[in-house]
């Protein structure tokens, strides 16, 4: 009969590891529930911005029309980090295209925060 040593029998992951990887995974998530409030609202702007050029057509594009439109639909979205003045609009080969560029700051720990800078446009 052959005795193994214990020791080289075990395998798996040391209670140390175990805790690190746990910190790097509950760091992760932190930071991206902190982060993704922005793009969800980044891609609601674009959204937006896509839905009121197909609303409006090419002979009527007045800029107050566009951002009282705008104005409803970001009440309606909350939207926080542009305001309808934010929107410009461009004709690019006979068609509207609306765009807005706008920086979000997000506090992370203590002084230290994340700075996004966003340009959304209609598609």
């Amino acid at each position: 009969m052959k005795h193994y040593n214990t020791r080289q029998k075990q395998k798996g992951v040391s209670l140390s590891a175990l805790l690190v990887w746990a910190v790097i995974l509950i760091l992760t998530a932190i930071f991206g529930l902190r982060i993704a409030p922005a793009y969800i609202e980044y891609s609601t702007i674009e959204r937006n911005l896509t839905a009121i050029v197909k609303d409006i057509n090419a002979q009527s594009a007045d800029l107050n029309h566009v951002r009282v439109l705008f104005s409803k639909r970001a009440q309606i979205d909350n939207i926080k980090s542009i305001s309808a003045q934010d929107i410009k609009i461009n004709k690019e080969s006979g068609h509207i295209v609306l765009s807005a560029s706008y920086t979000v700051r997000i506090p992370l720990v203590s002084n230290l925060s994340l700075t996004i800078d966003f340009d959304a446009a209609s598609e």
